[in-house]
C-alpha cells in the first residue's frame, strides 16, 4: 500500500532517509570505483587465465556487487519511485544476494585453508560439514525472518521512501546469521593462524623454503585484512539490532549508523572479498615473472659463454 502525505511531522523521516541515501550511493560508488581500479589486474589475472572454481567465484562476487550497488541506488534515492511489489522484490534480492555472497566467500576461505593444510581430507570434511551447518542455518533463519517483513511506499512532499516493518520480535532472527557467520570466520582465522605458525616453524629448520614462507605470509595478510573488515561489520550489525536503534527507527542518528553499516558491508563483501583471490594471483604472477626473468638471464649468460668459447677456439 502507498501512503501519500504532506504532513509536516514527516519531515524528520524525510531528512533521515535522505541522509541514508547519501551513504547508500557512496557505498555503491565505492564498489564501482574499485572495479574500475582493479579492472586491468582482473583481465590479466582472471579473464586471461585458465578457468577454475576460484575464477567463477571471483567474477560472481565482483559483479554481484555491481547489481547490489544498482539495487541500493534505486531503492535508496528518494527521487526514484518504485511500487510496493518492486520494493519487496528488491528487499528480497538484497537479503539473498548478501547470503549468497557470504557463502561464496566462505567457500573461498575453505579452499585457502584446504591448500594450507596440504589437501588434508580430514580437514576438508570438517570444513565442509561446518560450512554446510552454518549456511543452512542462516538460510532457515533468514527465511523465517523475511516472512515477518513487509514493505510500504511513502510519498512524502513529492519524495519517495520505502519502509520495512516486521511483525513481532525478529531481532534474534536478524542477528543470529551474523553470529553464526562470525563464529565460522573466527574458526577459519584460528585454523589459518595455527597452520601458519606450524609452517613457519618448519621453514626455520630448512634453508630452502623462502617461496613457501612468502606465500603463506601473503595468505595470512589478506585473510587478516578480510577478517578485520568482517569483524567491524559484525559489530555494527549487532549494534543495529540493539534496542537503542530499534526503538528510534527513523531518527537521524539511526540512519547515519545504518549508512556507515552499509558502506562497511559493501566494502567487506565486494572489495575485501574478491581481493582474497586477486592478491594471491598477483603474487603468483609476480613470482612467475621473476622466475622467467631469472631463466632468461641464465639463458643469456649461457649464450654469451657459448659465443666466447667458440671465439676462443677459432
Amino acid at each position: 500500500m502507498t501512503l501519500v502525505s504532506n504532513d509536516p511531522t514527516w519531515w524528520p523521516t524525510i531528512h533521515s532517509n535522505r541522509v541514508a541515501s547519501y551513504f547508500m550511493v557512496a557505498g555503491s560508488v565505492g564498489v564501482i570505483y574499485d572495479l574500475v581500479l582493479t579492472l586491468g589486474q582482473e583481465v590479466e589475472l582472471v579473464w586471461m587465465q585458465p578457468w577454475s572454481l576460484m575464477s567463477i567465484l571471483y567474477l560472481s562476487v565482483r559483479y554481484l556487487g555491481i547489481v547490489y550497488a544498482i539495487i541500493q541506488i534505486l531503492d535508496g534515492v528518494p527521487t526514484i519511485s518504485i511500487t510496493d511489489t518492486v520494493s519487496h522484490i528488491m528487499y528480497n534480492a538484497i537479503i539473498w544476494m548478501t547470503l549468497a555472497v557470504n557463502v561464496m566467500l566462505c567457500v573461498i576461505t575453505l579452499t585457502r585453508l584446504y591448500a594450507m593444510y596440504q589437501r588434508s581430507r580430514k580437514m576438508l570434511i570438517f570444513l565442509v560439514v561446518t560450512l554446510l551447518a552454518v549456511n543452512i542455518s542462516n538460510g532457515v533463519l533468514l527465511t523465517i525472518g523475511m516472512r515477518h517483513a513487509s514493505q510500504e511506499e511513502l510519498v512524502l512532499f513529492g519524495t519517495y521512501q520505502c519502509t520495512v516493518s516486521y511483525e513481532g520480535d525478529v531481532q534474534i532472527l536478524k542477528s543470529m546469521p551474523w553470529v553464526l557467520t562470525t563464529a565460522w570466520e573466527v574458526l577459519a582465522l584460528c585454523l589459518a593462524g595455527w597452520i601458519a605458525v606450524h609452517h613457519f616453524g618448519d621453514l626455520q629448520q630448512h634453508s630452502a623454503g623462502g617461496i613457501i614462507g612468502d606465500f603463506i605470509t601473503v595468505l595470512m595478510k589478506t585473510h587478516v585484512v578480510y577478517f578485520s573488515s568482517f569483524v567491524v561489520v559484525s559489530f555494527f550489525w549487532l549494534g543495529e539490532v540493539s534496542p537503542t536503534f530499534t526503538t528510534d527507527f527513523f531518527s537521524l542518528k539511526t540512519e547515519i549508523y545504518r549508512g556507515f553499516l552499509q558502506i562497511i558491508l559493501v566494502m567487506q563483501l565486494f572489495v575485501a572479498g574478491p581481493r582474497l583471490i586477486l592478491s594471491v594471483r598477483r603474487y603468483r604472477a609476480e613470482l612467475m615473472a621473476c622466475s622467467n626473468t631469472a631463466t632468461d638471464m641464465v639463458s643469456i649468460v649461457l649464450q654469451e659463454r657459448g659465443h666466447m668459447s667458440t671465439a676462443s677456439s677459432i
